[in-house]
């Protein structure tokens, strides 16, 4: 479920800058590239982290 959470997390983000585009704004482009950077770094480290914990 976190992992669901997690992608449609980074989905909103990706939108929100076709959305920064259209507004052409820079402040929405900027807290949407870090909530793409946050959450894919939080779902790619609890993947190691589940990965491992397997093993």
């Amino acid at each position: 479920m976190i992992f669901l959470t997690l992608s449609i997390i980074t989905v909103l983000c990706i939108m929100g800058i076709g959305v920064a585009v259209a507004e052409r704004s820079l402040l929405i482009a900027v807290i949407s590239i870090i909530g793409i950077v946050v959450s894919m770094g939080l779902g790619f480290g609890l993947r190691k982290k589940n990965v491992n914990s397997h093993n």
